[in-house]
């Protein structure tokens, strides 16, 4: 018969280091998360370029990196770009870069839908007015697509927290890798890894609660 004797006071003790793990998740997800959203624009702008060049790099970069796992990607920045171009890449700056670019990829496509689900008559509207292309798209398109698209980004905020928890596999001391080093000096990992889960969970499912609210108040409208 299974007997186990818990003991989550190895948790309490050493509350103080598993949240500062939880700082590096969040500080991780938030800069991500920024940076992310400027290079899906980017990418989503290549994407319906007018000249085929320009869309062939987007839809080719989008669909690399879309249709290959990210703890892959995340191994190639750390481990290959040094080995490529010589320099030396920080297991943080790696993580950043990693998680930025892949989700860059699935942003581009929000940004992509939401700019076309502008109405044309928008556009021509703008023409009229007199208002360049670029003048036309970042007064008339970009602000109706983002509207459009923030719960979407939204819920890839709470996609980038759960993701953060690949840096365990290069070393960043985000709250996985605290519980990882813990469970390893106190031979306690039902208590640590499910004290984690929750936190997860407790971060996690009211972003998400939160965001359906928002995209049906936004639905009804």
């Amino acid at each position: 018969m299974f007997r186990y004797t818990f003991r989550w006071d190895t948790v309490w003790n050493n509350f103080d280091f598993l949240m500062s793990g939880l700082q590096m998740t969040l500080l991780l997800s938030v800069i991500t998360l920024v940076l992310a959203m400027l290079l899906g624009l980017v990418l989503a702008l290549l994407d319906m370029a007018k000249y085929a060049p320009l869309r062939w790099v987007g839809v080719g970069f989008g669909e690399v990196i879309r249709n290959t796992p990210i703890l892959v990607q995340l191994l190639w920045v750390y481990y290959v770009l040094p080995i490529v171009f010589g320099i030396r890449i920080e297991a943080f700056t790696a993580l950043v870069v990693g998680l930025s670019v892949y989700q860059a990829a699935f942003i581009s496509e929000v940004y992509r839908s939401g700019i076309q689900a502008v109405p044309k008559g928008h556009r021509e509207a703008a023409q009229v007015l007199g208002l360049t292309p670029v003048q036309s798209f970042r007064r008339i398109v970009l602000p109706q697509a983002i509207r459009m698209t923030l719960p979407p980004l939204a819920s890839n905020f709470v996609q980038l927290i759960k993701f953060s928890s690949l840096g365990a596999v290069i070393s960043v001391n985000e709250i996985t890798r605290r519980g990882m080093e813990l469970s390893a000096s106190t031979f306690r990992p039902l208590e640590i890894f499910t004290f984690i889960a929750v936190v997860y969970f407790f971060i996690c499912w009211p972003l998400a609660m939160g965001i359906r609210l928002w995209e049906r108040r936004l639905l009804a409208q």
